[in-house]
């Protein structure tokens, strides 16, 4: 079975993480089919559980693909279309003949393998958990690191989502390199015109459509440091 989700969707800075990958059950180890049990939805996990995760996810797939899209081109090319063009090219790159292949939430017109669309599929599939999990971490990472590149924003706690803090972030300081402009043009407009309470407001807005709503493939070593390019 394949499985694919990403990562940042509803973030208010730093790039797209989409993952996929393949696990073939019937050659898993008693060892990895009990350290796959753990899999959830990663939202739901803490940073260190998915750290713990991670290499368990590796070591049990058969095949990883991961997919990195700067916030340069979120902001040209739309974040829905975005996340969906990169879901449908990792489940391609590890989807083989037989395999039984899921997304999670979205049908993928773009995708070129047959595909089952799966409503909280990060809960209910151990392979689009494993997705889940190799997405966000491999996003944290690279948002923690760049946190010394990018001070005051508070990356390393907020990973690029809205919190308190980092919106207040924004409205002090206005936005960085890494906060994407596509969905909240009109706020960081009145920003610059002054405005920090309609600023908030449509933030607020923005942060809600974003949640309704480099190189194309890297090794999974190399997809944090992807983004930076």
């Amino acid at each position: 079975m394949a499985g694919a989700d990403e990562a940042g969707r509803g973030s208010l800075a730093g790039p797209l993480v989409a993952a996929a990958v393949l696990i073939d059950y019937e050659r898993l180890s008693l060892r990895d089919r009990r350290a796959l049990g753990e899999l959830d939805d990663s939202k739901q996990r803490t940073a260190e559980e998915r750290e713990e995760l991670y290499p368990v996810v590796v070591r049990a797939a058969e095949r990883v693909a991961v997919i990195v899209r700067c916030v340069r081109g979120i902001d040209s090319r739309g974040l829905h279309v975005t996340n969906l063009a990169a879901l449908g090219r990792c489940l391609e790159r590890v989807a083989v003949p037989g395999a039984i292949c899921l997304t999670d939430g979205f049908p993928v017109k773009e995708c070129a393998v047959a595909h089952r669309p799966v409503i909280d599929g990060d809960a209910k599939s151990a392979t689009i958990a494993a997705a889940s999990v190799v997405a966000k971490v491999t996003r944290d990472r690279y948002m923690c690191r760049v946190d010394e590149v990018y001070p005051g924003f508070g990356f390393s706690e907020n990973v690029g989502y809205s919190t308190p803090e980092h919106r207040a972030a924004i409205l002090e300081h206005g936005p960085s390199d890494l906060h994407r402009r596509s969905f909240q043009s009109i706020a960081y407009s009145q920003l610059a015109l002054g405005d920090p309470a309609a600023a908030e407001a449509e933030l607020d807005r923005a942060e809600a459509e974003a949640l309704e709503g480099a190189p194309d493939v890297v090794p999974l070593d190399d997809a944090a440091r992807a983004v930076q390019h």
